[in-house]
């Protein structure tokens, strides 16, 4: 599992299994340098959905990881999500991978790493038959890890029982939210395809639109412009920050904002909101105290396993603050999936010829419909006599 420097004398390695190798240990900050074709090196246990998602998009010949991406913890469906893309992964690789210069050319050869002829590292290669091993594995151990969530659950109670039962702590905005309808975006599980479902609704109530993070630059891509972007800064673009929405930094309960130094060298003048939470948890906080009349939330975590992928450490606030937020709050997760057209297009086409022409023999059978085309069919001799004229003068 560790790094090592030998010489082999292997075979060539199969097509389409050699390419250049891109490292971070944060999966987020990597898909958005990552090209198709190139090798991700990553450092991430238990590789959630949204990461894979993520990776998927990207298109990369193959993720490297130096940890496990199903410790048995839970069973995550990120890895499953990698290999039925077509993704190679390769897992386990030890902590000495993410050494390896940016760029370099890799070769994979089944759960070998090489460079040229020199073996790098080697691990776990997973395939559709290893990980529902693992996965059955992790849901066996599944009540452990409730445990843990019910314990951590009542910790950050106690840490922020202010903020959640009274408020304490939420920071002044100018952005007015009293008695408006607020959609919250996080680039989560089909933020996509809800976003896309939910236009309409958008148009028609003209809710007031908060990005999370990069929830944000998903808003401008679909063409409308955030109203405010809370987040602590490492996945929004520069572009959305400068849009002219009110930013909100997300700071640890010491007050330091790791992303408050890049907002204020943009020019901008941020809020900043100390909180234990996510960013998506002091997004719905803030809407809920501000007074808003309902609460729609694109891409946020809902189910069990969603929690877990968050960690022990963001479950809690999640579950608390949808508990806090009560009625108000309207999850769209799965929307774009609820209905689909069972009718495709060329049948909507074919039946409004046929609503056409149905029309057009009802006019044809009355006097009146008669009349109206005889007058078009006149206006319309007269025009290809007038093209006529024109073309044959030339």
């Amino acid at each position: 599992m560790r790094i090592t420097l030998r010489r082999t004398t292997s075979d060539a390695a199969e097509p389409g299994t050699s390419g250049p190798a891109r490292v971070d240990a944060r999966t987020k900050a990597l898909t958005k340098r990552l090209k198709p074709g190139d090798v991700a090196v990553i450092d991430h246990l238990d590789i959630d959905r949204v990461a894979a998602d993520a990776l998927v998009t990207a298109k990369p010949l193959a993720v490297l990881n130096a940890a496990k991406s199903i410790s048995g913890r839970y069973p995550n469906l990120g890895p499953e999500i990698l290999v039925d893309a077509g993704i190679i992964l390769i897992d386990d690789l030890g902590s000495g991978i993410m050494s390896i210069s940016d760029g370099r050319e890799l070769r994979l050869e089944d759960g070998k790493v090489f460079a040229g002829d020199d073996l790098l590292a080697e691990g776990v290669r997973q395939t559709p038959e290893t990980i529902a091993v693992s996965l059955d594995e992790a849901r066996a151990g599944l009540s452990e890890e409730i445990e843990r969530f019910a314990e951590n659950t009542m910790d950050y109670m106690r840490r922020e029982r202010e903020l959640l039962l009274d408020g304490v702590g939420v920071p002044d905005i100018r952005t007015e939210i009293e008695g408006r309808q607020v959609l919250i975006v996080v680039r989560g599980y089909h933020y996509r395809e809800d976003l896309a479902t939910l236009r309409p609704y958008i148009k028609e109530y003209r809710p007031l639109l908060i990005g999370v993070d990069g929830g944000a630059d998903a808003i401008l891509d679909a063409g409308w412009k955030p109203d405010m972007i809370v987040g602590d800064m490492d996945s929004v673009s520069d572009r959305a920050l400068a849009c002219g929405a009110e930013i909100v930094v997300h700071a640890y309960r010491d007050g330091k904002a790791p992303g408050l130094e890049r907002v204020q060298a943009l020019g901008v003048d941020p809020v900043v909101f100390p909180a234990t939470g996510t960013s998506e948890d002091i997004a719905m906080l803030m809407a809920d105290d501000k007074g808003a009349e309902l609460i729609v939330a694109v891409g946020t975590h809902a189910t069990l396993v969603e929690f877990l992928d968050k960690g022990r450490s963001g479950m809690a606030s999640t579950f608390l603050t949808r508990l806090r937020v009560g009625g108000k709050l309207v999850d769209a997760k799965g929307v774009s999936r609820l209905y689909q057209h069972r009718i495709s297009n060329l049948q909507l086409t074919l039946l409004s010829l046929a609503g056409l022409f149905a029309v057009i023999m009802a006019m044809w059978s009355t006097a009146a419909g008669q009349t109206v085309f005889g007058i078009i069919g006149a206006r319309f001799d007269d025009f290809m006599s007038w093209i006529g004229a024109l073309f044959g003068g030339v």
